[in-house]
């Protein structure tokens, strides 16, 4: 195992704290819809997207038809678009295969600590697969603990499980912002430009189209002022 790859792993471990209880709580949430462990062990290996994986069972739970959840799905997944993008020019290769590999198992946890070492040194290929690689394992075992245990919370709302997505990405925000102390002024007026823009657009557009057009918009005028000021 090259020291690249060990890098990686242990810059996941703090993650994998956050998804042992998240993935816990999504294996829990999933077999209150109705999935068996095995169902959630295969969602969790083929799909492996946690925002994703909680929609999917919520749509369950209403029975929604296939092609709902599909687009939904599909809409939901579409901000790894931008966060490939972004990340791609920060990653030292140009390997095709590398690419794909770390595409295919990037996801928000993974971008924050790759984004947030970026800034402290460069990063290479074996550096995030050592991250996406432990990330993804993590996921899924924890995943699949839940929905053993499963049977024993049959109202996961009643003990907060459900919230555990969203207090992770709280923690991921803050880890950002303390890592940019410097850009303080210019990130609190991104996040109040994201408000409003999820304000005003989400009467016109659903919720996660929302949400990808105020972060494209206040992602591009974050560049701008950047470059701007860095000229």
């Amino acid at each position: 195992m090259t020291s690249s790859f060990q890098a990686g792993v242990k810059a996941c471990l703090p993650t994998v704290l956050g998804y042992l209880g998240i993935g816990f709580s999504a294996g829990i949430v999933g077999r209150a819809a109705g999935l068996s462990p095995l169902e959630i062990g295969l969602m969790s290996i083929l799909i492996y997207a946690g925002a994703a994986q909680f929609i999917i069972t919520s749509l369950l739970l209403l029975n929604s038809p296939f092609s709902a959840i599909i687009l939904t799905t599909f809409i939901v997944n579409s901000r790894h678009l931008l966060m490939s993008m972004t990340l791609a020019p920060r990653v030292a290769s140009r390997n095709r295969f590398d690419q794909f590999g770390i595409g295919a198992l990037l996801t928000d946890e993974s971008f924050a600590v790759a984004m947030n070492t970026s800034l402290k040194q460069q990063i290479d290929a074996k550096f995030m697969h050592g991250l996406n690689l432990t990330a993804y394992f993590s996921w899924i075992a924890s995943t699949v603990l839940g929905a053993l245990v499963g049977s024993w919370f049959p109202d996961p709302e009643r003990f907060g499980l459900d919230f555990a997505l969203t207090a992770m990405f709280i923690g991921l925000l803050y880890l950002q912002l303390e890592s940019e102390r410097s850009r303080v002024a210019l990130n609190g007026i991104l996040l109040v430009l994201v408000f409003l823009l999820l304000y005003i657009s989400m009467r016109y557009l659903s919720p996660e189209l929302a949400v990808l057009f105020a972060t494209m918009v206040a992602a591009s005028i974050g560049v701008v002022i950047s470059r701007w000021k860095s000229a």
